[in-house]
């Protein structure tokens, strides 16, 4: 589909990867832009085409009430996202539900609610931001990857359902972006600018699943293979 134009909504729009993708969008000439955020009252407004819209995963009525507002939408961006760092057998298994809640549940709830006017408004396009660890696992990211696993797999399931209806369905997955939920983490790290930019030229393309940097690209090219090169099993 082509940018020029759309009507996109960005979920998480206020900060980091989402706000990156409000502005690429709005710098390639899309007509409005519906930035969603728990706090909207943060999300740069400065262009008249961005609409601030609270919208929370984990409420539903919010997403309703943002699906009633942006009924004239064709591109619809899931990016909001939480990392709670628990650990699968130790920690609270509510922290481990509000991950899934969050990344599984929440975006899926944003597809059920705002694929009807994707598709009544010719198919338009659904990106759902995912991870390398939607494919493996590391030290303390565990909950966080069952989560992103869950949401792959769902983003594979949705893009078959959406078919019928025109929709492209893309899957985007990187390494570490520059962003508040990864700065304490001391690792290389890319512009979430260029997570945006990838996408959306993916979007253009018609591209199903984007490898932003080196990191995805090369454990997507080793699932093949014994897994014992990601994991140190000797307890140290």
């Amino acid at each position: 589909m082509d940018i020029n134009g759309s009507i996109a909504l960005v979920t998480g729009a206020n900060r980091g990867i989402g706000k990156r993708y409000v502005d690429e969008l709005l710098a390639r000439g899309a007509a409005k832009v519906y930035a969603t955020a728990r706090r909207p009252e943060l999300i740069d407004a400065s262009d008249p085409r961005v609409v601030p819209l609270y919208l929370d995963l984990l409420e539903e009525t919010s997403i309703k009430e943002a699906a009633a507002t942006a009924q004239d939408l064709t591109l619809l961006v899931n990016n909001a996202g939480i990392a709670t760092g628990a650990n699968l057998l130790t920690s609270d298994t509510d922290l481990i539900r509000t991950d899934l809640e969050t990344h599984l549940f929440g975006s899926l709830r944003t597809i059920r609610a705002f694929a009807p006017l994707l598709g009544a408004n010719g198919g338009g396009a659904l990106v759902n931001v995912l991870s390398l660890l939607s494919w493996v696992t590391g030290p303390g990211t565990g909950s966080y990857s069952v989560a992103k696993a869950a949401q792959w797999s769902m983003t594979n399931g949705v893009r078959l359902e959406l078919a019928a209806q025109k929709t492209l369905v893309q899957g985007v997955h990187l390494g570490a972006a520059d962003t508040d939920m990864m700065a304490a983490h001391d690792t290389p790290k890319i512009d979430p600018a260029d997570v945006a930019r990838a996408s959306l030229d993916g979007v253009q393309k018609g591209t199903l699943e984007v490898l932003v940097d080196e990191p995805s690209r090369y454990v997507k090219s080793t699932l093949s293979g014994d897994p014992a090169q990601f994991y140190d099993l000797s307890g140290n």
